[in-house]
């Protein structure tokens, strides 16, 4: 049987959540989305590289602070690119466009978002992302 040429509809759904917590400025993060242990993640935000234990409290933090004075945050996801499994590890990235209003302008975002899930407990978790700015405009 050939190996998937993209990841499954679960494997987004895992991108989707966080994205969607992102979006809400949830305070507390739902259960699920990061993996147990060990996370590191890439923002392009102070201080841009978010690992270890306290990874995910911290860019929580972190992330609320970039996001202050962002209202109608929406995002929009292209098809994945780039995808490979390891048993219960996957990378893929995804096009991904941010759209918002931010002090009363709306801008949109273009970026690259390059996620290392992991299966956890049945459930396909963020261990790991990376974000990459490519475009943006203010209007």
């Amino acid at each position: 049987m050939p190996a998937s040429t993209q990841p499954d509809a679960k494997m987004i759904a895992a991108a989707r959540r966080l994205a969607r917590t992102i979006e809400t400025l949830d305070r507390a993060l739902p259960a699920g989305i990061f993996a147990g242990g060990n996370v590191t993640i890439v923002e392009n935000f102070p201080p841009y590289l978010f690992e270890g234990p306290g990874a995910v409290r911290t860019w929580s933090k972190a992330m609320r602070a970039h996001l202050t004075g962002i209202t109608a945050l929406r995002h929009s996801f292209g098809p994945a690119q780039d995808f490979s499994r390891d048993g219960d590890r996957v990378y893929f990235s995804l096009p991904t466009t941010w759209r918002g209003i931010v002090r009363g302008e709306r801008f949109t975002e273009n970026g690259g978002w390059a996620f290392v899930l992991t299966k956890q407990k049945g459930v396909w978790r963020v261990r790991g992302y990376g974000w990459a700015v490519i475009a943006s405009s203010v209007s």
